[in-house]
């Protein structure tokens, strides 16, 4: 197999797995703690909820997987944004979705 055969097959399966997310029962279990804001305006990543894992290629086009094991991400929603890691607003479109600005998670959700 050639070098830009391996690198292509990467890219494939790292898409076909990006932007899986778990929500866990404890904080303490968790890569993130999420709080949901009721502004987009107040929120570091706008979200869109996707309807298959396969269209969840971006930061902010998250799957909602049934087990952790099938997860990139496993979140906490917290009940206050003073706790949180990052705050998110969910979106009606998939095309409004992404980060507002600079974050420390910026690219690593998928």
């Amino acid at each position: 197999m050639t070098k830009s055969a391996v690198v292509i097959l990467l890219c494939l399966s790292a898409l076909a797995w990006a932007g899986l997310v778990y929500v866990v029962d404890s904080k303490y279990d968790a890569d993130l703690l999420v709080y949901h804001v009721d502004s987009r305006y107040d929120a570091d990543l706008l979200v869109y909820v996707v309807d298959s894992k396969y269209d969840a290629d971006e930061d902010g086009l998250w799957y909602f997987v049934d087990s952790k094991y099938d997860a990139d991400v496993l979140i906490y929603y917290v009940d206050s944004k003073y706790d949180a890691d990052l705050l998110i607003h969910n979106m009606d479109s998939k095309y409004d979705a992404g980060w507002r600005g600079g974050h420390a998670w910026q690219g690593r959700l998928h």
